[in-house]
């Protein structure tokens, strides 16, 4: 499965099952960063378990995954190092660990994470695309709600 049904998957999936769901990107010089977070309770157990994601109310899910600018497609998926983190309105960290993922040509980053109810975290995603000297920053923000 690319990253691109993946996310359809997920973005889908989601509408129907979380009305609240946050899909950003973010423009950077040559590149895209594609990022969301939804509770992992909201993924189709198969597709949990083809990724290997604990599925919980009391979790969440962070994806993010880089697509390489390329004049007149859609672009390339692209590897890169990514770290991300978040915190929540009482100030504290949450350190996400994120482990690539490789379907064909596709690439993409996942990091799973505790949420609480009516919690809001703002995520920071730091993007380094493979051959680039620089690290790029993404922002996200996500309110989370337990039923």
């Amino acid at each position: 499965m690319s990253v691109f049904n993946l996310l359809a998957r997920v973005v889908l999936l989601s509408l129907f099952t979380f009305p609240v769901l946050a899909e950003n990107s973010t423009a950077i010089p040559g590149f895209t960063i594609h990022h969301n977070a939804i509770p992992s309770a909201s993924l189709e157990p198969g597709v949990a378990r083809q990724y290997g994601i604990q599925r919980s109310k009391y979790r969440g899910m962070l994806n993010v995954s880089i697509i390489k600018s390329v004049e007149g497609t859609i672009g390339t998926s692209s590897e890169a190092v990514v770290m991300a983190k978040a915190n929540n309105i009482r100030g504290q960290l949450i350190s996400i660990p994120m482990r690539k993922v490789t379907e064909g040509d596709a690439v993409y980053y996942i990091g799973e994470f505790r949420i609480a109810d009516q919690e809001t975290l703002n995520f920071e995603i730091k993007v380094q695309p493979r051959g680039e000297k620089r690290f790029y920053t993404a922002k996200l923000s996500q309110d989370f709600y337990i039923d």
